[in-house]
């Protein structure tokens, strides 16, 4: 199957070449027919399937048929994107950027975390799509600097992370001031109790769209363990990356302060990296990523929620230098490798008293990870 059987624009169609994209995903298959029909969707899908195309390339193609604005109208904002990070807002928006450089569509980007007037001039110039995290979006709203009363599409991207990072009373408040009559697409990677209470109330008849279950988004990566005790696992990581250093690499630690202190060490040691957490403004997280993306630098130590939708394409190798405490973040951690088909390595180290977290992760993805014995 290829784009062109969607029947979009050529406009659309171009753009779309230009990012070498042809065939689409399988969450692209199924989402983007339903989609352009205007209907309310529901989509299980983790990060790294192509998610953001499905519910961009729909929203540019429905949006901009029919979109004539008079000189000096100030346009409605008619596409609403909500997400629970900085760094997948600002990915989000670079991909309209890409879909839509052939339509006259406007978009911008809001969060929190930086100045608010750049963000307040870009809204008041009239955009047609908004991408946008819970806190800046509220707060925006309730200085009348966003209004909802036009919109006619609404995305609530990976519901399940806004929960686990606090949003859900965020979402709880924004959902009565949105519009009744739009349309609604919800994603997420797991279902919650509490994620599928809001997607009864905020869908109606929705399409489900279920690709790559939680377990099966790990089988085209390679993952491998070493149990090493903790004193050990600096030692371990410096060899390891030696031996990858043509590679693009991620290392996952448990703490800020974790990430600190394993970033000190390596560039101590020559191996050139940079730490992104919470703690980290919102420039240096992006200077981090693009020195990243444009291998100045080949490694990356992060924490959760800083990664949680740094999307690299070719990213080689991801390490958890911690086992998270939810056998799930393992596999959101290595979903960041192996994507759109393609192999990937992950290697996790297990002191003795992460040996259950380690069980809970086996038990979650149905297999056993390969052992390797640490180098004499």
């Amino acid at each position: 199957m290829t784009f062109k059987e969607f029947n979009i624009s050529k406009s659309l169609l171009k753009a779309l070449a230009e990012k070498n994209y042809s065939e689409p995903t399988p969450i692209q298959q199924q989402t983007i027919p339903v989609a352009l029909e205007e209907r309310d969707l529901l989509g299980i899908a983790q990060t790294g399937t192509g998610k953001t195309a499905a519910f961009a390339i729909p929203i540019i193609e429905n949006l901009k048929r029919g979109t004539v604005y008079r000189k000096g109208e100030v346009r409605p904002l008619r596409a609403l994107i909500l997400t629970p990070t900085r760094e997948l807002a600002i990915q989000i928006n670079e991909a309209f950027t890409d879909y839509g450089k052939y339509t006259n569509l406007r978009h911008t980007v809001i969060f929190g975390g930086v100045p608010q007037n750049p963000q307040i001039k870009a809204l008041s110039q009239g955009v047609d799509i908004l991408i946008a995290t819970p806190g800046r979006l509220l707060d925006f709203i309730q200085q009348k600097v966003v209004r909802l009363n036009k919109l006619n599409i609404f995305v609530l991207d990976e519901a399940d992370r806004m929960l686990d990072m606090g949003f859900i009373h965020d979402i709880r408040r924004l959902l009565p001031l949105l519009p009744a009559k739009k349309q609604t697409m919800l994603f997420s990677a797991t279902m919650p109790k509490e994620i599928e209470k809001i997607s009864k109330t905020l869908l109606q008849n929705p399409a489900k769209v279920e690709v790559a279950p939680v377990s099966s988004v790990v089988d085209t990566i390679e993952q491998n363990v070493y149990f090493v005790e903790k004193k050990q696992k600096m030692e371990l990581l410096i060899d390891l990356l030696d031996k990858q250093t043509d590679k693009s690499t991620i290392v996952f630690s448990r703490t800020k302060h974790g990430a600190n202190k394993i970033a000190r060490v390596l560039n101590n040691k020559n191996i050139k990296c940079e730490a992104i957490h919470g703690n980290k403004s919102q420039n240096a997280r992006q200077a981090a990523l693009s020195n990243f993306k444009e291998g100045k630098i080949n490694v990356i130590v992060a924490t959760d929620i800083a990664a949680r939708g740094i999307d690299i394409r070719d990213l080689g190798v991801v390490i958890n230098y911690d086992l998270p405490d939810v056998p799930e973040t393992y596999v959101h951690r290595i979903g960041r490798t192996g994507r759109a088909g393609n192999k990937g390595v992950a290697f996790s180290f297990c002191s003795q008293e992460e040996k259950p977290m380690m069980k809970s992760i086996q038990q979650l993805t149905g297999r056993k990870l390969n052992k390797v014995l640490i180098p004499t």
